[in-house]
Order: C-alpha cells, then sequence, then structure tokens
C-alpha cells in the first residue's frame, strides 16, 4: 500500500477529550503534541474535518499552540466525506493517500462509503499512529520538513490567484518563476528517491528507484540523470523534477520523467521535457521515451501526446513512444529557465 501523505484529524473526543460546543473541559489527548510534531517532521501533512464552530475551534487550536500544524483545515457543517474531498482536492494528492481518525464509527462509516479508498483509524488507536508502516517514509529529506511550509505558501498563491483581476497568464507572469533544471549531484539524490516513490500523476512509469540505482546512473556515460526545482516570489518549491535518459547509438530514451503534482497549476509541466527534446536534437538524436499505463498518470500521456511524441509499440499497459523533433514547444514567456547555470530566454 501506498505511503499516506495526509492525516486528517476530527476533533472533538479525537484530538482533545471534550466536545467544544458543549461547553466541556477540554484538553489535548495524552501524547498529541509529540504525535503531531513526529508525523509532522517526517513530511506528513496534517488537516482537520470536524463538525464544529471554524472560529471556536481555530481558537482552541490557536489557544494550544498547534494550528500552525494543520493545512486547508475543513470545520464546520459539512459531511466529514465533503470535507476530505475538499482537502484532497486542495492538496491535489490521492484518496488512497489518506487517512482519517475520528471517534464516531458513524463518521467513520459515512467516509468509508464514499471515499472507500480512505484509511480509516478510530480514535482509541491514535497512539499507534507513528508506529503505522505506511506513517513512516522510506525517505525523509529536507524537502521532507519543509513540506508544510511549502504548501502554506501554496495556500497563499492560491488565495492570491482567486483574487487576482485579469488574465491567468497575466497572475503566472506575476509569480517571477525561475524553473532551474540541473545534472543531478549526489547530494540530490535522496531527494529523487523520494520522488520516485512519492509522485504519481506525472510520472511516466511509476517505476521507483533507490539510491543506490540513482548512483549507478549518476556515474553511468550511457545516463544522463536531471533533476529541476521551482521558485518563485513567494518562495521555492523544492527539487520538483526528474528525468532519467539512457544514451543510445542514434536515439535518447527517456526510462523516467516525472514532475510533482504540486506545480501543475502553474503552467511548467512541460519544460522539463522540452529541454530533452532540444538537447537530443542537437546530439542529432531521436527521442524515445517508455511509458507505463496507470489509473494516476492520464496527465503525463497527455503530456507526451501534445509534444508530438508518437506512438511506436504497445504491450499491454506499456507503451513506446517516439519523437522526431521537427516541432518542440517552446517554454512559456512567463518563467525564467536556467539549465545548469545558462539562463535561457523563451525563443531558445
Amino acid at each position: 500500500m501506498k505511503e499516506v501523505k495526509c492525516v486528517i484529524w476530527d476533533l472533538d473526543n479525537t484530538l482533545w477529550d471534550g466536545t467544544l460546543l458543549e461547553g466541556d473541559e477540554i484538553k489535548l489527548k495524552p501524547g498529541i503534541l509529540d504525535i503531531l510534531h513526529t508525523l509532522d517532521s517526517r513530511g506528513i501533512l496534517l488537516s482537520i474535518a470536524s463538525r464544529n464552530n471554524h472560529n471556536h475551534a481555530m481558537a482552541k487550536l490557536k489557544e494550544f499552540g498547534i494550528d500552525h500544524y494543520f493545512v486547508y483545515p475543513e470545520i464546520g457543517w459539512n459531511a466529514k466525506s465533503h470535507s476530505i474531498a475538499e482537502i484532497q482536492e486542495n492538496l491535489n494528492i490521492g484518496m488512497d493517500t489518506l487517512l482519517f481518525i475520528d471517534d464516531q464509527e458513524f463518521e467513520a462509516e459515512e467516509v468509508k462509503s464514499t471515499h472507500p479508498q480512505v484509511t480509516i483509524v478510530l480514535a482509541h488507536e491514535y497512539q499507534q499512529l507513528t508506529s503505522m508502516k505506511r506513517l513512516i517514509p522510506k525517505v525523509i529529506t529536507e524537502e521532507s520538513r519543509r513540506r508544510r511550509f511549502m504548501f502554506i505558501q501554496d495556500q497563499k498563491r492560491k488565495e492570491d490567484e482567486q483574487s487576482f483581476v485579469g488574465p491567468s497568464g497575466e497572475f503566472l507572469a506575476s509569480l517571477n518563476m525561475i524553473f532551474t533544471i540541473s545534472t543531478a549531484r549526489e547530494e540530490d539524490l535522496l531527494r529523487a528517491e523520494e520522488l520516485t516513490i512519492r509522485t504519481n500523476q506525472l510520472n511516466s512509469t511509476g517505476i521507483q528507484y533507490s539510491f543506490d540505482e540513482l548512483k549507478k546512473f549518476l556515474h553511468s556515460p550511457q545516463h544522463h540523470l536531471w533533476v529541476c526545482d521551482l521558485s518563485d516570489k513567494y518562495g521555492s518549491y523544492g527539487k520538483i523534477g526528474l528525468a532519467l535518459v539512457e544514451v543510445k547509438d542514434n536515439s535518447w530514451h527517456i526510462r523516467l520523467l516525472l514532475m510533482s503534482c504540486r506545480i501543475v497549476s502553474r503552467g511548467v509541466g512541460t519544460v522539463m521535457l522540452s529541454l530533452l527534446m532540444k538537447e537530443a536534437k542537437m546530439e542529432g538524436k531521436l527521442l524515445t521515451a517508455e511509458f507505463l499505463r496507470n489509473e494516476r498518470n492520464r496527465q503525463m500521456l497527455m503530456t507526451y501526446k501534445f509534444a508530438n511524441f508518437k506512438e511506436k509499440q504497445r504491450v499491454g499497459d506499456k507503451i513506446l513512444f517516439e519523437n522526431d523533433l521537427t516541432i518542440i514547444q517552446e517554454y512559456p514567456q512567463y518563467i525564467q529557465v536556467v539549465v545548469d547555470g545558462i539562463h535561457y530566454s523563451q525563443e531558445v
């Protein structure tokens, strides 16, 4: 099963003892502070789906000094299944990477009937969370530890985008985005391994590579390994993409191309692919790519097709694409692209 990316908490008699609206004395459950800190430090996001008065509940969380842990909290009178759907949409992660914890079996069943992929834990088991295998990531990087802060930045971006008056292209231009592509270094490999584990939507094959496997590719003359990161006026998204290319006699073969789902709305998903096309053409090579279809990566499939990749062979869910490089999409005008320290304009 996939690693859990977000734990969604109920409040009354789950995160704390007592019912807020009934005027009970409210106390955090024993050990909750340590659990929240541990999960957060592992890069696991935390959110809330609670039937409560929003302002009163947030004030209580702030009183306890834990309000900052929770991203996109849904506190109100909607069904818990609706709240979880809102959180999932805002985070843009799979339902099968969510865990919901509640004290009432009725609420748990309501969520499970609507979202069967969500993992349910009842509140009396809360102390087991930090020892659950799916809540212990295989890899923890600096990006993991900063994940909550990066989603808070994303929340600010979304709020500003919703209030922006004008075409979406003008908003994107106002972000002052810098997309940096670099030949991978050994210090990038732990994050690269994490990306292969966590990234599902914009992922060409879904293959997970270990640190040691990536290290072999890094030092292989028959392979190119690139990583990319994105920053804008709000801050850095961290390293959000990876490309692994095998060099053959007359072609470059993309063994893996992936981009974090967090950058989908920024319109930069084609930048890495455009670079690979430009570089392969400069080398006088064809460009081929392997693609393994699954239930999550349709968006990457469309990315290849829109970039003029043609299906050459199909065996089951495995597709071999080929591109003759006669048409190469330019980098978006609203973003500055930097490749191994060299700045490129849109016309490159």
